[in-house]
């Protein structure tokens, strides 16, 4: 497989974070998916994730929003976590991939990424409730949409002014602020809306 001009030939640190991430991502899925089991097995009964009014995620499986597409969310999260997890494999391995390949990968990021905001949207301002798996998947999947947005950009694997490749290099060693500060905002919009801090 060829790799872009400029781009680096083991972005280590980037596949060390979506094997992380991966994992965590894919226990989130499970945890969801087996309490979403257990849900239809016990009628009536509460899942173990469920400890409040406001931080449960009984209610937002029950939801429809919680099978948008037909069947639980967390199914998806099974699947899709799995690709970041071989794509940091097969980066540490030593695998080059074609520009096409980073190009779809960024779009599944991408499309993740805005999954998981409507989701956030739906849970603060729809369903009135914090899902505690819910929320180890959005820690993860926001800083990994980050990553690689910013990784094919400073690469030049989408095309992009000097100026931008120089930015998304500087940004990326910015990573966690990034993620600290989108969690700050969603935790804001969370208390604006349930007055979080007000229900402990």
């Amino acid at each position: 497989m060829s790799t872009p001009l400029g781009a680096p030939s083991r972005p280590t640190a980037l596949a060390v974070w979506l094997i992380l991430a991966g994992v965590v991502g894919e226990w989130a899925a499970f945890s969801l998916t087996s309490e979403r089991l257990y849900l239809l097995a016990h009628p009536g009964e509460s899942a173990s994730c469920d400890f409040s009014v406001l931080i449960q995620c009984g209610k937002n499986l029950d939801s429809w929003q919680g099978s948008l597409l037909g069947f639980p969310n967390p199914i998806l999260g099974l699947i899709g976590w799995m690709a970041p997890i071989v794509v940091g494999m097969a980066i540490l391995a030593g695998a080059r991939f074609a520009r096409w390949f980073w190009w779809l990968f960024a779009l599944g990021m991408t499309g993740a990424f805005a999954f998981v905001l409507w989701l956030i949207s739906q849970s603060i301002y729809e369903l009135a409730t914090l899902c505690p798996w819910c929320m180890v998947t959005w820690v993860v999947t926001i800083p990994s949409f980050y990553a690689v947005l910013l990784h094919v950009l400073r690469t030049g694997i989408v095309p992009s002014p000097r100026p931008v490749r120089r930015a998304a290099g500087a940004l990326m060693g910015w990573l966690p602020v990034l993620a600290v500060v989108s969690y700050a905002i969603i935790a804001v919009l969370a208390q604006l809306r349930l007055d979080v801090i007000g229900s402990l």
